[in-house]
C-alpha cells in the first residue's frame, strides 16, 4: 500500500477537493452540498481565513482527503480549534482520516497552544465517530435536528478532545 502523506494545500488541489467533495458520500456526511463551485475551493486554498490551516492526504501524489483547521479568533476562545474533515469515498477505510486526525492533532498539541478540539458529526456517522473516539474525542451532546439532510433533519454529536496531559 502507498504512503499516505499529508501537506498544507496549494492552490493546484482545488479542483481535486472540489471533486471529492462532489461525491455524494462526502456531502451526505459533512455540511457540503451538491454541486460544489470550484471558486468554494480556490478561495479556500488562496485565502486562508486568520488561524486556519488547510491540510491535505496525498497517496502517490493524488488529492485523497482534506482537513480545514480553524483556531478561534475570540480571545477568550483562542485555546479552541475546530475542524471539518473529508476523504474521497474511493480511498476511505485505508487510514486517509486517521493521517490526517494525527497531523492535526500534532499541529494543536505541539504548535498551536490549543487545548480544546470540537467538533460535530451526524449521529449515523458510525465510522467518522469510531475514528474520533480513536484520537481521545468524546460525545458532550447530541444537537437535535442539527442539519438538512436528503429532506429530513437530522442529530447530530457535539464531540471534543483536551490536550493529553504531560506524563
Amino acid at each position: 500500500m502507498s504512503e499516505i502523506v499529508v501537506r498544507h494545500a496549494e492552490i493546484n488541489d482545488a479542483q481535486a477537493l472540489q471533486q471529492i467533495y462532489a461525491q455524494p458520500a462526502l456531502y451526505r456526511d459533512t455540511l457540503h452540498i451538491p454541486h460544489p463551485a470550484l471558486a468554494l475551493f480556490t478561495e479556500r486554498v488562496t485565502e486562508l481565513k486568520p488561524g486556519s490551516r488547510n491540510l491535505v492526504a496525498c497517496i502517490d501524489e493524488k488529492v485523497v482527503g482534506q482537513l480545514m483547521l480553524a483556531v478561534e479568533q475570540n480571545p477568550r476562545r483562542s485555546h479552541v480549534a475546530t475542524f471539518g474533515i473529508g476523504v474521497d469515498s474511493n480511498y476511505q477505510g485505508r487510514g486517509v482520516a486517521t493521517a490526517l486526525l494525527a497531523a492535526m492533532t500534532d499541529l494543536c498539541d505541539n504548535w498551536l497552544r490549543i487545548e480544546r478540539i470540537e467538533l460535530t458529526v451526524f449521529v449515523d456517522n458510525e465510522p467518522g465517530v469510531a475514528v474520533y473516539r480513536k484520537f481521545g474525542f468524546e460525545i458532550e451532546g447530541t444537537g437535535k435536528n442539527y442539519a438538512l439532510r436528503d429532506g429530513q433533519y437530522v442529530d447530530a454529536y457535539f464531540m471534543a478532545r483536551f490536550k493529553p496531559t504531560a506524563k
